[in-house]
């Protein structure tokens, strides 16, 4: 299992593409999973047991995972469709707080991306989500500055990728 963490607007969903097109290239059975496929603005961490009892638990013991998506279509999040993850070679966690502690000791590898100042995550997180989402993501940055700091994630990273 491999963890793309760092802020929001950084660059992980990018990254996460290339290596799961790498992989998949090399003929390896990738997955990728996303945290913004489960966090809210209220719920910005803690849906951490929904991955773990849906996805993780049965992935480890060798069966599909599954989830119900959120969906940020409409610019605020609401269920989403059902997700199924077939047992991979490689799963992918890319996003806030998918290298978060609790995970750690199962990771290969851990990679943070910094992707600037907060000032420019902030205006491409804004050019990907929307202009009228910038009060929410300002919000978003100053709870994962916050829980980044607690959970020290940059400091677990084994590879840390700058801006």
């Amino acid at each position: 299992m491999f963890a793309i963490d760092g802020p929001s607007g950084s660059g992980k969903s990018t990254l996460a593409g290339q290596v799961v097109a790498e992989l998949g290239s090399r003929g390896v059975r990738v997955a990728l999973v996303s945290t913004d496929e489960f966090a809210t603005w209220d719920e910005p961490v803690s849906w951490w047991p929904r991955l773990e009892t849906g996805v993780l638990a049965p992935l480890r013991a060798g069966r599909p995972g599954g989830y119900r998506r959120v969906d940020w279509a409409g610019g605020a999040p609401r269920p989403g469709e059902e997700i199924e993850i077939d047992v991979p070679d490689v799963l992918v966690l890319e996003g806030v707080s998918s290298g978060r502690a609790r995970i750690r000791p199962s990771l290969s590898l851990l990679t943070w991306l910094d992707g600037g100042s907060e000032a420019d995550r902030l205006d491409r997180a804004a050019g990907r989500d929307g202009e009228e989402s910038r009060a929410d993501l300002r919000r978003w940055q100053l709870f994962e500055r916050g829980w980044f700091t607690v959970d020290g994630t940059k400091a677990a990273a084994d590879r840390v990728v700058g801006s």
